[in-house]
């Protein structure tokens, strides 16, 4: 039997890879009902099965009205709960390989539309401006509304270089937006990683089965570029909807020396889980900001925590998604799985973030920056008859750490402010030490 956790929606081809891990499962050891409460319940179930298939006004497929059924009963669980036919189990299970088909985004369901948790880089939504908290209300011309989720992502999917339409409900726009999207083939690359300037920018799309590792190889390949002149590092997680546990493990574990990472407990006592960290810092102790938003859920929200708790990153950005449960896959034997939610999971501090989210320990909201210009003239340079500095030199002080980074401010506020405090932090802690 295998096992799913951390992840969010029924994605299905739409978003990002459902994961796996071992768990104990929820399903043994689970107080019961009288039987005889369980057999009238049973039976009432049975009668009412009976009628729809002898009366109602179209025939319908025993499977399909079975499928129904449990589809009812897990949705009315919680959001995360789910069957998953075949078909949907094998996609799932292709996900976690870090390329499937779709449009990129994750989704799940809020007040009877479908709320997009966010799009995935460079994937036909994500090209098409598909946004973090908009809603889906149309779905070529049809209205979500009245549909499960299920039911709805299996309308968005659809073969390669195929059309589809959406409308969204956006925050703060008075008037939908209708977008066109192309399906595709989704390639996810999981971590991307460059310098900006002195600072180490590592950004992770998803928790698949390639992420933990191929960051270690990213951060490596900086290390041995830049030897000795990494400042600071900066963890992007904005928009990033979570996926295996192992790997949310595995790359919090990169950064942390010792202590606790996560914990998961379910219903029994004896069902709790805890994962802890092994010695060495691929950071090598330099200081880090994990960048988040309300897009970073479940997995990464994991790693955001326990890099928080144990204070060894500071967390920017805005509140995160609040996917504080677990979710176990449990395969039924030719007839697909069910999703169910088995545990809640908990920082090392003991916080559980369900509904609440990781409040950044420095709230910057994405924006716009217009620069403006000094105003001419008003320089002791500009002044007429001005002394001359008679220990002027052509070297421009400050070095990478004096490198301007306007040109950041324009294309993303919230990495500015990210390597601008960096940068402040590395100044500082080099002043201390020249002073020592």
């Amino acid at each position: 039997m295998r096992y799913a956790i951390c992840k969010l929606g029924a994605a299905a081809l739409l978003g990002a890879a459902v994961g796996f891990v071992l768990a104990p499962s929820a399903l043994t050891g689970a107080p019961a009902a009288s039987s005889s409460e369980t057999f009238r319940a049973l039976k009432l179930f049975g009668d009412v099965f009976e009628r729809v298939r002898a009366e109602y006004v179209e025939e319908v497929s025993d499977q399909a009205l079975i499928e129904s059924a449990i589809n009812g009963m897990l949705a009315a669980l919680d959001p995360h709960s789910a069957y998953l036919d075949a078909n949907r189990y094998r996609d799932m299970q292709v996900q976690t390989r870090g390329e499937f088909g779709g449009l990129g985004i994750e989704v799940t369901m809020e007040n009877g539309l479908v709320k997009v948790v966010s799009p995935i880089d460079d994937t036909p939504a994500h090209k098409a401006g598909v946004q973090a908290g908009d809603l889906i209300s149309h779905i070529d011309g049809e209205p979500v509304n009245g549909l499960s989720l299920g039911e709805a992502v299996e309308r968005m999917r659809g073969p390669v270089d195929t059309k589809i339409q959406l409308r969204l409900i956006r925050k703060g726009r008075d008037e939908p937006i209708d977008v066109t999207l192309t399906r595709a083939v989704i390639k996810i690359s999981p971590v991307r990683a460059r310098m900006e300037g002195d600072i180490a920018y590592v950004r992770l799309t998803t928790f698949n089965e390639h992420t933990g590792t191929a960051m270690r190889e990213k951060i490596e390949e900086l290390k041995r570029q830049q030897p000795g002149k990494i400042r600071g590092f900066v963890l992007d997680l904005r928009n990033n909807p979570g996926g295996l546990l192992d790997q949310a493990v595995a790359v919090a574990d990169a950064f942390l020396d010792r202590g606790e990472i996560v914990s998961t407990r379910g219903r029994r006592t004896d069902s709790i889980q805890r994962f802890n960290a092994r010695p060495g810092d691929l950071a090598e102790g330099l200081p880090m900001v994990v960048l988040i938003n309300g897009g970073s859920a479940s997995a990464s929200e994991i790693v955001a925590g326990a890099l928080q708790d144990h204070r060894r990153a500071i967390v920017m950005g805005t509140p995160s998604f609040g996917k504080g449960s677990v979710q176990t896959i449990m395969p039924i034997a030719g007839q697909g799985a069910i999703r169910l939610t088995t545990a809640r999971y908990y920082t090392p501090s003991g916080a559980s973030i369900q509904a609440k989210g990781i409040v950044p320990d420095i709230e910057v909201h994405e924006a716009n920056v217009e620069l403006v210009d000094d105003i001419p003239g008003r320089r002791e340079a500009d002044l007429r008859g001005r002394l001359k500095n008679d220990k002027e030199t052509s070297t421009k002080p400050g070095g990478e750490q004096g490198k301007s980074s306007s040109t950041l401010d324009i294309r993303d506020y919230q990495l500015a402010r990210a390597i601008d405090l960096l940068r402040g932090i590395a100044l500082y802690e080099g002043r201390n030490t020249a002073q020592r």
